[in-house]
């Protein structure tokens, strides 16, 4: 049975705010089909039972599902300032199936605001190209969740990426230690790119790196004569995709490897997401490696 956060049936959904609750859903029931479960998948509602907490607070309800204790969680508890950035160059607009990186992206960004209003916690949005183009500050209020998806929904590209820029930027902007949330193609040197993750170490912020792909940039399955346009100024190529493919996937695979190095030296969790995957399948995959984490 196909998921209903397929790329393909996602695509079909017109408000970007309907599709991030489809993938919610999907996320919440995979945690629970979850081998590693014991972890509170209600997320607005618990959180786990550490000592000192009243055993009056304990929901026993959640106890005999999951044999694990978890407390009532209220709603003055704000336990996390998380940021979402999103990359809206135009090599965002890519798509060889039902959607582009840029709509995978942008309904992943959704998601995890919901999720993490859901567990209310303070989330803001900042999309960038060439520097950040519009920085909204972590609220958690529901106009504010409003005022998100609108920007989400109507994000604008430009021609031109500098991830790096961007990440000094917005390490600089972000004074309370935070979870930083980073969705992009990666489309930037990466020794440049980790130089600006590694400011946000500095600063002592936790960061998840979503490093968005088509399946088309991992594999070129490309076979005719074939011309490619940059789709950020870079001019026309006409060529024949076999002359170039093996060289083609080096590159690209060498690229990836040295980004999620650089995720792994600093401490970052690093997630590759392809756009032909199932959005529940892998947010719910990687938030259960997660939450397996000492």
């Amino acid at each position: 049975m196909a998921s209903m956060a397929d790329p393909r049936t996602l695509a079909r959904i017109a408000s970007l705010e309907l599709r991030a609750r489809v993938v919610v859903e999907g996320v919440i029931s995979g945690l629970h089909r979850s081998p590693h479960h014991g972890y509170s998948v209600e997320f607005a509602q618990h959180r786990n039972y550490t000592p000192g907490d009243e055993i009056r607070h304990i929901d026993w309800k959640v106890y005999g599902r999951s044999d694990r204790y978890h407390v009532k969680q209220f709603e003055e508890e704000t336990n996390l300032r998380a940021h979402i950035a999103l990359d809206t160059s135009s090599s965002m607009l890519y798509g060889s199936g039902a959607m582009t990186k840029l709509q995978y992206a942008s309904t992943i960004a959704a998601a995890l605001a919901y999720l993490f209003m859901k567990q209310r916690d303070a989330v803001g949005l900042t999309t960038f190209s060439d520097g950040v183009t519009a920085y909204l500050p972590p609220s958690g209020t529901p106009a504010h969740a409003r005022e998100m998806m609108a920007r989400l929904e109507t994000v604008e590209t430009r021609p031109r990426t500098d991830i790096s820029k961007t990440l000094h930027d917005l390490a600089e902007r972000v004074q309370r230690r935070s979870l930083i949330v980073l969705l992009s193609d990666f489309f930037d040197d990466a020794e440049r790119v980790v130089r600006g993750l590694q400011h946000f170490r500095h600063r002592r912020h936790e960061v998840i790196v979503f490093h968005t792909m088509d399946p088309d940039e991992m594999t070129f399955p490309f076979r005719d004569q074939t011309i490619f346009e940059g789709l950020e100024n870079e001019g026309r190529l006409d060529a024949d995709p076999r002359a170039l493919r093996a060289q083609y996937v080096q590159a690209v695979e060498a690229h990836i490897a040295a980004i999620r190095r650089g995720c792994r030296d600093l401490r970052m969790d690093y997630v590759l997401m392809q756009t032909d995957t199932p959005l529940d399948d892998a947010l719910a995959r990687y938030l259960s490696e997660r939450m397996r984490q000492p």
